[in-house]
């Protein structure tokens, strides 16, 4: 039986620790925790024993820790965690036992007989260890094994064994000690895009081997000026549709330094939409910050000048961050928030050209408990109005409009509970014309992968073929009969009947002459039938 939860599903009081509001929702909080300020730091020690409960390594379980020299094992910091877990009644999630960073040269020289068998040892000595131990329950036991565009990444365990080397780690970590929850674990696939469905594809596939896959970690590592994927709490969800455990595991959120309130603002925003997610999604476990201290955070060495990534800033003083966190675990100091943020004020145009404009309203403000998390733009067209963007803060770029076309928009709030606000009053513009004297684009579709009932376009390149530049592109084209579009990536997607239509994103729309640039989608197909679409047209 795979262990789950340390702690029961209980009222909190409004001001308790992180940890019993999550236990209260049967989840859990989690921190990576550093083994040098865990002994030498009073605050860092109790500010981790008080708020979380569950708690993973930092660096002390990987390969280059815990086997530096082939077969000599060291385990000191890793029984450092165990130990600190044991005292403060948390688990440990164990991280990462095949991994193509921080895994010592011996192993990387290794041929594929040799290093097939340095998995094999390596996993049941280090998952063997704390195999009977309860608060080690669960893995990740590959980390990191794709590209970004969903390719298999070309690493040293990849270019000597092939994929099958993943399959070899689960089965090795389920002999090593069968009670243990078993992740696969990467980073940019919180969204659904190129790299989270090539995930999705791989997991489906290695269940129906039988392979003990038993959860998906998502790493989560965000920056605020790269905006949220809106789409997370779907993306978790159709990762449990395939019966598996999913989880947040090393969030983080960086700014840009310096930091201010308003990042501040919208890196709460950030941390309540992650928290509000994986409660909606009953198979999330939970969510683990990648530390908890601006004081010993990974980012400012990693990221040139971005860092403030985490809830507490360098002096273990909570930040806006910790209140959003611990809000939304608590579900509001009130209890449920059933109160909707304010209405926006009218929306203004600006920079209005053939096919994209700005806007911008004053903002809406939340008392309900949750938090203001962002506003979203509608077009208004009498019964359906149609959604034609979000955005966290109080303005917007709209791109993918059509030219010599008047629109009538509005705005409204959204809070992390989910509540809207009324609509703002309405605001018209008209676009200009479309670029003269050789404008014009085309798109073509490539299908990448195709499963039993399923497959994935990747890449759908749009190109300008014209002789002056496009600031926003639009793409049409038609689903076979039963098939329905199951997610996209790098564009957005609107269906009417079997017609999809694809907007660009707010950062791939402006292309020079003859540049080029792609988006994908996944699509669910009845069993056996093997159409795909067709008819892709640009304008």
């Amino acid at each position: 039986m795979l262990a789950t939860f340390l702690l029961p599903t209980v009222p909190a009081e409004a001001s308790a620790p992180l940890r019993t509001h999550a236990a209260s929702k049967g989840k859990f909080i989690g921190a990576a925790l550093a083994t040098s300020p865990l002994s030498n730091e009073t605050a860092y020690r109790n500010i981790a024993a008080t708020e979380f409960n569950q708690i993973t390594a930092e660096n002390a379980m990987k390969w280059d820790a815990t086997e530096p020299s082939q077969n000599q094992f060291n385990f000191s910091g890793a029984d450092a965690i165990v130990n600190f877990a044991t005292q403060n009644n948390q688990q440990v999630h164990g991280h990462t036992l095949v991994w193509h960073q921080q895994t010592p040269g011996w192993v990387q020289g290794l041929g594929a007989s040799a290093m097939r068998s340095a998995i094999q040892n390596h996993i049941s000595q280090v998952v063997g260890r704390y195999a009977d131990n309860p608060a080690v329950v669960s893995w990740d036991v590959v980390n990191e094994v794709f590209e970004e565009n969903g390719s298999m990444r070309s690493s040293f365990w990849y270019n000597t064994l092939g994929q099958s080397y993943i399959a070899d780690a689960f089965r090795a970590a389920r002999a090593a000690d069968p009670d243990a929850r078993l992740c696969i674990n990467d980073y940019n696939v919180e969204g659904i895009n190129a790299k989270s469905t090539a995930m999705y594809n791989l997991v489906s596939s290695l269940r129906q081997q039988g392979v003990p896959v038993d959860c998906v970690g998502f790493q989560g590592h965000l920056a605020i000026q790269y905006g949220f994927p809106n789409d997370l709490q779907q993306n978790l969800e159709r990762f449990a549709a395939l019966g598996v455990q999913v989880r947040i595991t090393e969030l983080d959120i960086r700014m840009q330094m310096p930091r201010n309130s308003s990042k501040d603002a919208t890196q709460a925003t950030y941390y309540r939409n992650v928290i509000n997610a994986c409660l909606a999604v009953t198979a999330c476990a939970g969510v683990t910050i990648w530390g908890f201290t601006d004081k010993h955070s990974w980012v400012p060495d990693t990221f040139g000048g971005e860092g403030a990534a985490l809830i507490y800033d360098e002096n273990y003083q909570q930040k806006a961050s910790y209140t959003a966190v611990h809000d939304a675990l608590a579900g509001g100091t009130g209890g449920d928030d059933t109160t909707p943020p304010t209405t926006p004020g009218t929306p203004t145009s600006s920079n209005v050209t053939s096919n994209s404009a700005t806007l911008s309203w004053s903002a809406s403000t939340d008392s309900g408990g949750s938090g203001l998390a962002g506003y979203n733009v509608y077009r208004e067209q009498g019964a359906t109005d149609t959604l034609l963007g979000q955005s966290t803060t109080a303005s917007i770029n709209l791109t993918g409009l059509t030219p010599e076309t008047q629109y009538q928009v509005y705005v409204r709030a959204r809070d992390g509970a989910g509540n809207l606000s009324g609509n703002s009053p309405a605001a018209t513009f008209t676009t200009s014309e479309g670029p003269v004297g050789g404008g014009g684009c085309t798109a073509t579709g490539t299908v990448q992968t195709q499963w039993q009932n399923g497959y994935v376009v990747q890449p759908v390149t749009v190109t300008n073929t014209g002789t002056s530049a496009i600031n926003g592109w639009t793409v049409t084209f038609t689903l076979p009969s039963g098939h329905t579009l199951a997610g996209s990536w790098n564009a957005s997607l609107t269906v009417s009947g079997q017609t999809v239509t694809a907007r660009n994103a707010n950062y791939n729309g402006n292309l020079a002459p003859n540049a080029s640039t792609t988006f994908g989608f996944q699509v669910n197909r009845p069993n056996g039938n093997t159409q795909t679409p067709s008819g892709y047209t640009c304008a």
